[in-house]
């Protein structure tokens, strides 16, 4: 993957305040709904509702958004293209993790089984 520092420092610093209400809408436009995207959120990152709630008054940025997050076991199975990018080639951790988050929203978009999307193994 060609990218730059500041690339990452740019996903870095990005806040999570700012993408959530975008994920909101990107799933809402194709009948989906806020609670299936708590749950996929969840699973990834282990916070609860008020959890999110909380981090989003915050205005954490992403940087802090997964240093505080419990990442699934299974998260790694998440793969495929996002952004242009292949996730398996990913190399900065963080820029990884936001990617697994964007896939998992898209594929949640997509209208793919909830049981596909959090890697039920």
């Amino acid at each position: 993957m060609n990218t730059t520092t500041t690339h990452y420092e740019r996903i870095a610093k990005m806040t999570f305040a700012s993408v959530y209400p975008m994920y909101i809408a990107k799933v809402e436009k194709k009948g989906r709904t806020k609670e299936e995207l708590h749950q996929v959120i969840t699973w990834l990152t282990g916070f609860d509702d008020k959890e999110l709630e909380q981090l989003i008054n915050e205005k954490v940025s992403f940087e802090t958004f997964f240093q505080r997050a419990k990442l699934h076991p299974n998260a790694h199975l998440i793969t495929g293209m996002i952004c242009g990018y292949r996730i398996e080639e990913i190399e900065n951790p963080l820029t990884k993790q936001a990617r697994y988050l964007d896939k998992l929203v898209d594929e949640l978009a997509k209208g793919r089984k909830m049981e596909k999307i959090l890697r039920s193994t």
